[in-house]
């Protein structure tokens, strides 16, 4: 009753939309999936792997999240919306991580033994990320929506992109709040290379020509792109 307490309580400190600690006790997917997991976890170590799967496969159907009985999951994992989340058999999840919609931690090998991510405490990973491997997420590291992570990175680290970029923080981080969700400043690797590439080609064009043709696409101003004619 403790850890549930704990559990519900870490989803109202996290989520501006839980209204009522009944609200989520009866109808959040996330926190039924954990303690669905900490049943089957329970059975699995015991040895019962058939029920213990069991229990893991009903509540993948009830809550749309799929984890595997064996995988470690820290106190006050928070699982929000829940839809899509697949953990694997060797992951293991530390304290106070915030995982949404859409993400994967998964192995990259069929060989037995460790094979998918150690995740440490207070990590965020965004919708759709895909965290794979054995690899190491540094404790209060951001991972992006939608990166693929697939090495190991260091603590307080940020990443974004495919493949999984480490980027520097916008301004300086600190403990407060104790779950920093916010993506939107975070850098665009790949985004910045191509303005760098577009610059220089600009350049070229203006010294070659003496004037830069008018036609095809332009460095975003503001984060805007601009074009005179997107056809192929």
């Amino acid at each position: 009753m403790a850890q549930a307490k704990e559990d519900v309580e870490s989803v109202l400190e996290r989520d501006p939309a839980a209204r009522s600690a009944v609200e989520v006790a009866l109808l959040y997917p996330g926190v039924h999936a954990i303690w669905a997991h900490r049943l089957s976890n329970s059975l699995w170590k015991q040895g019962s792997y058939l029920p213990a799967r069991a229990v893991s496969q009903i509540a993948r159907a009830v809550t749309g999240v799929e984890i595997h009985p064996a995988a470690t999951i820290g106190p006050r994992v928070f699982i929000d919306h829940g839809a899509g989340v697949v953990i694997g058999e060797t992951s293991v999840v530390g304290a106070d991580v915030t995982i949404y919609h859409g993400v994967t931690l998964g192995g990259t090998s069929l060989n037995h033994g460790k094979r998918h991510p150690t995740v440490g405490d207070r990590v965020t990973i965004g919708a759709g990320a895909k965290v794979l491997g054995d690899i190491n997420v540094g404790a209060d590291s951001r991972i992006g929506a939608n990166a693929v992570l697939v090495r190991s990175v260091d603590p307080d680290s940020v990443v974004v992109g495919v493949p999984g970029q480490v980027v520097a923080r916008a301004g300086v981080h600190t403990a407060q709040p104790k779950h920093d969700a916010q993506d939107r400043n975070a850098p665009d690797p790949v985004g910045n290379a191509v303005q760098e590439l577009l610059a220089r080609v600009e350049a070229l064009e203006t010294e070659v020509t003496g004037h830069v043709s008018p036609e095809g696409v332009y460095r975003p101003v503001d984060g805007v792109w601009e074009s005179t004619d997107f056809s192929i």
